[in-house]
């Protein structure tokens, strides 16, 4: 779990971003090739210290393991929303 709020940013930032770039046509290797550049990016400007940026990585493997992260949510008719109140 992080817990560091400049970590949080950067998940949602990378995670962010790999959802558009999943949506753009891109596959898993290319989606591991942005993460690992990201990260060596943050390794490399000393951005964060070397113990989150650890967790961060590992918390961004599982994002990009869990194919729920990646579906296209279909929006709700208006039969639906009127069917569930």
């Amino acid at each position: 779990m992080l817990t560091d709020t400049l970590t949080i940013r950067h998940y949602q930032r990378l995670t962010d971003s790999l959802v558009e770039l999943w949506r753009r046509g891109n596959r898993f290797t290319e989606l591991q090739l942005y993460m690992d550049g990201y990260l060596a990016g943050l390794r490399h400007s000393n951005a964060l210290e070397a113990y989150l940026i650890h967790r961060l990585e590992a918390e961004v493997f599982r994002f990009l393991r869990d194919p729920s992260n990646f579906e296209l949510s279909l929006p709700e008719t208006q039969l639906e929303v009127d069917y569930y109140r």
